[in-house]
């Protein structure tokens, strides 16, 4: 791919791809609407174990890829759906910028529109939104093979319903991402990486006090009696914090292991809960903690309750409980609707995809 300098703002426009795929892929979409046949949409392949499985034929988006425009005075990247994440990450680190929300990464063929699509963040979630916080457009094929825009590419544009932000999470149930405009950030001058041997209560409440403060705290993850900290900012204020919280010198490669959820504590067989919780909730008494994220809001729980059981008592402090790892065959994953929620997912999915071809199922049995 030829990167060209573009005209005002400091732009790079890049060699777009052609348009023949978007059309290849339109037209699947319509025939399998017209068959009524289901599509499995794929990209990199790398988050297939999240979510419920979904059965059929296979649209993939890995040819579809290519950054169309990166800007970097305006903190916007375009993107198609298939392109890899490494490969943005590798423009961005050039003009000394990033994703905010620091996605997992599963694999060296991640892509962008797949990241979009499962709506997952990594440590910096709490400190710099997520990832529906830094779409700003996408252009999708809807369940009748249409090509359709929402939002744009200036994070002033707010007018209008975010029907963009829906995509963000629907494991593309609602549409075929083909196209993303993202938010990007600054790196910071400076990160500094500490762990303290705290226990999982004490190092919860020392976090939200962290947090009512103005520190340049980007990350904090508690395992196995040890609170690790990231400090991300100028050079003094990460300094001077540092100094304040103490403790032992960690190196920063330690998070990108966080971020891509390689810790030994989540490995294993089993069942794996991801529980998402108030900050200031307590965790549920509900199975094992195998440690804890964004500050404290993300638990890692191994359970042998059933799955009902986590539900309720995520759902009794305030939070809800996905089964991340280890579903079975038809087994729901994700905390169910309220009947009036789930109506108004069927809605949408109606709307967007009349037919039911796109990935049915893969959220909830009911989609």
């Amino acid at each position: 791919m030829t990167a060209k300098r573009a005209g005002g703002g400091g732009a790079v426009a890049l060699t777009k791809p052609k348009d023949d795929l978007t059309e290849a892929l339109a037209d699947q979409v319509r025939q399998s609407a017209e068959r009524r046949t289901p599509l499995r949409i794929v990209g990199g392949g790398t988050k297939g174990f999240y979510g419920r499985e979904s059965q059929g034929e296979t649209l993939s988006l890995a040819g579809h890829r290519g950054i169309v425009e990166y800007d970097p005075s305006e903190l916007v990247v375009t993107a198609r759906a298939g392109t890899l994440l490494s490969e943005i990450e590798t423009q961005l680190e050039a003009h000394g910028q990033r994703l905010a929300f620091e996605p997992p990464r599963f694999g060296a063929e991640s892509t962008i529109g797949g990241i979009v699509a499962a709506g997952l963040s990594g440590p910096r979630r709490p400190f710099a939104g997520a990832v529906r916080d830094c779409v700003l457009g996408v252009k999708v094929l809807d369940g009748r093979g249409r090509v359709l825009r929402f939002g744009g590419q200036v994070f002033k544009n707010v007018a209008g319903f975010d029907a963009f932000r829906l995509m963000a999470g629907a494991l593309g149930c609602l549409g075929v991402i083909l196209e993303v405009s993202l938010r990007v950030t600054p790196k910071p001058r400076r990160e500094v990486a500490l762990a303290l041997e705290l226990g999982s209560d004490a190092a919860r409440t020392r976090v939200c006090e962290l947090m009512r403060r103005p520190t340049p705290l980007s990350g904090a993850y508690h395992e196995a009696g040890r609170l690790h900290l990231r400090l991300s900012g100028g050079e003094a204020g990460v300094a001077a914090t540092a100094a304040e919280l103490g403790g032992e010198d960690e190196p920063p490669a330690f998070w990108d292991v966080v971020r891509d959820q390689r810790r030994a504590a989540l490995a294993g067989d089993g069942p794996l809960w991801r529980l998402s919780l108030p900050q200031t909730a307590p965790i549920p008494p509900c199975g094992e903690v195998a440690a804890w994220d964004w500050a404290g809001a993300l638990v890692w729980m191994r359970s042998s309750q059933p799955a009902g059981g986590v539900w309720r008592a995520a759902a009794a402090v305030g939070g809800h409980a996905t089964l991340f790892r280890g579903a079975g065959p038809d087994e729901e994953v994700f905390q169910p609707l309220a009947p009036a929620m789930l109506a108004l997912h069927q809605r949408l999915k109606g709307a967007l995809d009349p037919a039911g071809v796109l990935n049915p199922g893969r959220m909830y049995g009911a989609l």
